[in-house]
């Protein structure tokens, strides 16, 4: 007769090794080489789609260039409060 479970200590390394790997943080880089190709839109599309199973998103800064379809990705999702800085003499806003 043959032990068809699973080893314990295979199992428990598994385990922790699956439990380490949600733990952790995902970086995603979206490049576009020119304006208006579509950068933001898609990484607003990508964290409403996290946030929509369940992920955990927070948005640190976002140039939406007066584009309602863009700006309409943002609504119900956290933004952080952007930080005011001056120079040269102009108001900035920057993450």
């Amino acid at each position: 007769m043959t032990d068809d479970r699973p080893d314990p200590a295979t199992f428990l390394r598994q385990a922790k090794e699956h439990e380490r790997r949600q733990a952790r943080g995902k970086l995603k880089i979206f490049f576009g080489a020119a304006p208006g190709v579509g950068k933001t839109y898609a990484m607003l599309e990508e964290a409403r789609r996290l946030f929509a199973q369940g992920g955990d998103v927070v948005i640190g800064y976002v140039e939406p260039h007066r584009r309602a379809e863009t700006s309409i990705l943002l609504l119900g999702l956290e933004i952080l409060a952007p930080k005011e800085a001056e120079y040269r003499g102009a108001a900035l806003q920057e993450f």
